[in-house]
């Protein structure tokens, strides 16, 4: 019984990960579709990434509340049904509207699905798992802009959210068949909500203030407006207000206070710019290959599906770098070179092969930065506030992917695709900065020495 938990978990973590990456390749057709500018096509990204990051913290709350099973089962059965009305979508404010539903289902998902599996399996049995878990979720996300911009030539950009139905599908079959623990029997995530009230206010504050943010973006990629003028200003003040409750609140829906850790600080702001750069840069040039350069979306899944190749190999790697050369250089090494390799992407025009190698560099470089500044985050986070940091670490790189496609799409738009990359390149040397200035506390103090 315990192997269909296993397989919805895994089945359930392919159609998430493939849905991250199928979608961008065909956001050109989209555009084409439903008669709106390529670069204001950023909504469809943009609003999922943020529906995902403010979903992220409450599904502690919801685990604790009414078991892992049953918040996981719905969450998928949710995201599932969500992709089916993305596919139905008419126009472009309606498919926004299903893509935040699918977004909001899927940070949900994730956690939810990993306490399900933990509370199946005993620690000891948890490591030998990965082999059945690694493999298939890293590959979906790799293969997805392949598969996104096959469809969307050959049948249509909807058929990028009807492929998650037939799987959504069999990963609900095979959880509603597996056994399910009582809530409050370990089947919550560790976010150290336990059974409290869920911060209403949090949640209200960060949805509508990341979504005037992403709104006023949006507005301004197609096209300078008196929206976006008021959307943005009004989203900061949200933001801000978010903050100052966080502060106020005894259990925070995103604990705000965990940042006053330096070294923390130091990793959760050079990963949200990181992910701010990486998915902008991934919005970006798959239009600019199709739109500028007359490629297919086809062409444009086959260039960029390398870099899914470069973050895997990353994973093998970071270990040895970071002990041969230390994990400061690792993380600016790699800062520098995405920065370097944006730039050659916005100011040449190399052949394909070339791209491909290009985009396998920014894998390989980026996936070794951001995985050794998140391991240094989390080295004097203590195991009692583990599963709030991780859920701020997470939806803080989420929320900074949606806002660095949204900059990105509106740089596009006012500027031309080169200075889109050139923005996704400025990220990355905005994380570089961070990642050089903020030096943990205990580095600081070891380098002035004993005060007595």
């Amino acid at each position: 019984m315990r192997g269909r938990v296993l397989a919805a978990y895994v089945t359930a973590m392919c159609v998430s990960g493939l849905d991250a990456t199928i979608v961008n390749p065909a956001l050109f057709a989209v555009a084409a579709d439903l008669g709106v500018p390529p670069a204001a096509a950023n909504a469809v990204e943009s609003a999922f990434l943020a529906s995902l990051a403010i979903a992220m913290p409450v599904a502690g709350w919801l685990c604790d509340r009414y078991g892992a099973s049953r918040v996981f089962l719905a969450a998928l059965a949710a995201f599932t049904a969500a992709s089916g009305l993305c596919a139905l979508s008419w126009d472009l404010g309606s498919l926004v509207c299903f893509r935040v539903l699918q977004g909001a289902a899927g940070g949900v998902l994730t956690p939810a699905g990993m306490a399900m599996l933990f509370a199946a399996y005993a620690p000891e049995e948890r490591m030998r798992l990965s082999r059945h878990i690694v493999v298939p979720t890293a590959l979906a996300p790799a293969l997805g802009p392949v598969l996104g911009g096959l469809l969307a030539d050959t049948l249509s950009w909807r058929w990028a959210f009807l492929v998650n139905l037939p799987l959504g599908a069999a990963a609900l079959l095979a959880g509603a068949a597996a056994p399910r623990p009582a809530p409050g029997t370990g089947g919550g995530t560790g976010g150290g909500t336990g059974g409290g009230r869920l911060d209403v206010r949090g949640l209200l504050l960060a949805g509508a203030g990341s979504g005037l943010l992403m709104y006023g973006l949006n507005e301004a990629a197609a096209g300078l407006s008196p929206l976006a003028w008021a959307a943005l200003p009004a989203g900061a003040a949200l933001v801000w207000a978010l903050a100052r409750s966080a502060r106020r609140t005894e259990l925070p829906l995103l604990d705000l206070g965990l940042l006053a850790d330096r070294g923390f600080l130091r990793g959760a702001a050079t990963a949200t710019l990181s992910a701010a750069g990486l998915l902008g840069m991934l919005f970006a040039f798959p239009l600019m290959y199709q739109d500028a350069l007359a490629a297919t979306a086809t062409d444009a899944g086959l260039v960029v599906f390398p870099e899914a190749l470069g973050l895997m190999a990353a994973g093998f790697l970071v270990d040895r770098a970071c002990a041969r050369w230390g994990e400061r250089r690792v993380v600016a090494a790699g800062l520098l070179g995405g920065a370097a390799l944006f730039a050659f992407l916005a100011l040449a025009e190399p052949g394909p092969w070339t791209l491909r190698a290009v985009m396998f560099a920014v894998g390989l470089v980026l996936g070794q930065a951001v995985t050794a500044v998140q391991v240094s985050a989390f080295t004097t986070v203590g195991p009692q506030v583990m599963g709030r940091a991780m859920t701020l670490f997470q939806s803080l790189r989420m929320l900074g992917g949606g806002l660095g496609v949204g900059v990105c799409a509106a740089a596009a738009a006012l500027a031309g695709y080169r200075a889109a990359l050139l923005a996704a390149a400025a990220f990355l040397l905005a994380a570089c900065g961070t990642a050089a200035l903020l030096r943990p506390a205990a580095v600081t103090a070891r380098k002035a020495g004993p005060t007595s």
